[in-house]
């Protein structure tokens, strides 16, 4: 039996759950106060509007994917690292199935913004993990970068493909590896 939510973690851990079951398009203030046993009010006390609760999931999905908790301290190699982070987020970007997709149309024109900044803070977070990594990485060539390509041009470039990769469903990251290889080691 399902206890009340008391709580915006609770409230927002219902409504991953509902994503995960049917989709982001499934979030709304009566589905989820339904699924936590409180009254529409009581989402309404954490989240002043639809737009606030979708915004709140999609923060707490985009974790979940990308595992926002400091992993990358693990890794001293950068191929290691991208090879694990690609993994990771393919497997779990599958329990959001069209999530990449979908996240960027689900608001209103009016909150389309909030949404567009809420995906590119997780971007910026993981772009700032993988330069640590990158900066960690002791088998990088010492003349890999200069001042026309520095290691934030290179994780810009890098990221870029890496998105694309996931966007096109591809099955492995392998090609990226290799030029990620050519160019710095």
């Amino acid at each position: 039996m399902n206890l009340p939510a008391t709580s915006k973690e609770e409230i927002l851990e219902v409504s991953r759950k509902i994503v995960i079951k049917e989709g982001l398009f499934a979030i709304n203030m009566r589905t989820v106060a339904n699924e936590c046993k409180v009254a529409v009010g009581s989402i309404y006390n954490y989240f002043p509007s639809k737009a606030d609760l979708v915004s709140a999931t999609i923060e707490v999905i985009w974790k979940d994917i990308l595992h926002m908790t400091g992993g990358y301290f693990d890794f001293i190699n950068f191929k290691d690292y991208l090879t694990w982070l690609f993994e990771s987020i393919k497997e779990s970007g599958k329990k959001y199935s069209e999530f990449f997709t979908v996240h960027s149309i689900i608001f209103s024109d009016n909150d389309k913004e909030k949404g567009r900044q809420i995906m590119e803070q997780y971007f910026e977070d993981l772009k700032m993990d993988l330069l640590i990594v990158l900066e960690k990485d002791v088998d990088v060539r010492p003349d890999a970068f200069n001042e026309i390509l520095t290691p934030a041009i290179f994780i810009d470039y890098v990221f870029t493909i890496f998105i694309s990769l996931l966007l096109d469903s591809q099955s492995d990251c392998k090609a990226l590896l290799e030029l990620v290889s050519s160019c710095i080691y």
